[in-house]
């Protein structure tokens, strides 16, 4: 067991290691003016870099009301603030007043009494957080649209500089009712493909089944996808991870979390539900992870359910609804009961959504208050360091603070190393269960029940 003076000297090692490194193995700015999808994109880190601090005390601007609830996290690309609504609507909003840029309506959303259960209202549109590809300006949203009175998912791209329609694809699900299916998860970036998933509406209703899938940027037509709990009389094992997106290694391999499957009891195949599945780019399963217990865990709806979270030294961790982390090997996840080591979280609650990453420090999206854990590499252990009773959102780390929204409404930033609670600002309520601040242009930004706002740095 590491002592007391050990596990502070590697958490003081974790924070001057700088920004985690990616598994993408890109090459980092020395500053943070960009962040192109959920967490910053690529694995989902959630680390901005070359930032002292923010003024919290108020702040830079608060954008007009839009047009629907705010569920995803507002992203930033050369001096604009793209953000996305249930009203099926995306904005540009000036980094520098947030005064809207464009703003470019796609189509009708799909009106929730339309669908067979859920907990989002009135409409229901574009859910999961986008992603943008700078290298061809373009931002991808995945919209629910009320098409001649038939709902269907549409995977759009829109030209950065004025909102062009650059792209425009309906995807197909497994089942041809698609009302039971949600894109609660972020869209991803990989290979000149853009990632995207279904789970189903909070309820578990209808019958839907998880889905994987990427369609190409360039040739829409070209798609392909993964589908979870697919066997005859099969179905449930959503892809929604709190609204986290997949997570991209440095091969273009996606990692995503499966939600419980319809699989309950012993001595039967498994289905790849409760899992950690690692997806090539033309989706071919790769490998998984899932707990010994998985049916338990699936009759209870004790799923995996946060994003898992690719260290850099080949390590990955993942936990979920039923408070137990796992430390898994990325290169050999082991199957079935294949982790490396167990341990019980402190958080008292539910696990949801996406993690930030910080060298060997990984901080965790408990309902009950943000967790962090340390791992080490030799050997393979994970243990908890603290656990804070505020911040349930899914946390990220910018200027020497882990930043996380409550479920009272209140900006939190918290001392990396003790998880004391360093500043903090009223938000009020939020319609997003999982919101999610981010970084970009000297701000840090966070979602409002219908708008952002905006903290500029010190």
């Amino acid at each position: 067991m590491l002592g007391a003076a050990l596990v502070l000297a590697l958490v003081a090692t974790s924070f001057t290691m700088g920004a985690s490194p990616l598994a993408s193995g890109a090459n980092h700015p020395l500053l943070t003016t960009e962040w192109l999808g959920y967490h910053g994109g690529n694995n989902g880190a959630g680390i901005a870099v070359g930032l002292k601090g923010f003024n919290t005390t108020a702040p830079k601007w608060t954008s007009s009301t839009l047009d629907g609830q705010v569920y995803g996290e507002p992203l930033v690309y050369r001096g604009e603030v793209v953000v996305a609504t249930e009203n099926n609507s995306i904005y540009a909003l000036s980094a520098t007043n947030g005064h809207v840029l464009w703003r470019k309506h796609l189509a009708t959303a799909v009106p929730s009494n339309m669908l067979p259960c859920g907990d989002i209202s009135p409409v229901v549109g574009i859910t999961g957080t986008p992603v943008i590809d700078p290298a061809r300006q373009e931002v991808f949203a995945l919209a629910f649209e009320l098409i001649a009175g038939t709902p269907v998912h549409y995977l759009v791209g829109l030209g950065l500089t004025r909102g062009a329609l650059m792209l425009r694809e309906a995807l197909r699900t497994p089942s041809a009712d698609q009302t039971p299916y949600l894109n609660r998860s972020a869209l991803a970036l990989s290979h000149g493909e853009v990632v995207y998933s279904f789970g189903g509406n909070y309820g578990d209703c209808g019958n839907y089944h998880g889905v994987v899938g990427a369609v190409s940027e360039s040739v829409p037509s070209r798609a392909v996808s993964y589908v979870v709990d697919s066997a005859p009389g099969e179905h449930e094992g959503a892809i929604w991870m709190g609204g986290a997106a997949p997570a991209v290694d440095a091969a273009g391999n996606i990692w995503v979390s499966s939600g419980n499957g319809s699989i309950t009891s012993a001595g039967q195949p498994y289905d790849h539900s409760d899992a950690v599945l690692e997806l090539s780019p033309s989706m071919k399963l790769e490998g998984y992870f899932a707990p010994s217990n998985w049916y338990q865990d699936n009759a209870a709806d004790a799923d995996l359910s946060s994003e898992p979270a690719l260290m850099a030294d080949g390590l990955a961790v993942a936990t979920g609804k039923s408070g137990r982390i796992y430390l898994l090997r990325v290169a050999h996840l082991g199957g079935v009961g294949g982790q490396v080591a167990t341990i019980d979280s402190h958080c008292g609650d539910v696990l949801d959504g996406g993690v930030a990453i910080e060298g060997r420090m990984v901080f965790l999206p408990c309902m009950a208050g943000t967790e962090a854990a340390l791992v080490a590499s030799s050997p393979a252990s994970i243990r908890i360091i603290w656990h804070a009773s505020e911040g349930s959102g899914p946390p990220i780390m910018a200027g020497s603070r882990v930043w996380a929204i409550g479920g009272d409404g209140v900006l939190y930033g918290l001392n990396p190393g003790t998880g004391a609670v360093l500043q903090h600002v009223s938000l009020g309520q939020e319609a997003n269960h999982f919101p999610t601040p981010s970084v970009g242009a000297g701000l840090l930004l966070a979602p409002l029940t219908r708008g952002v706002v905006a903290f500029a740095a010190t």
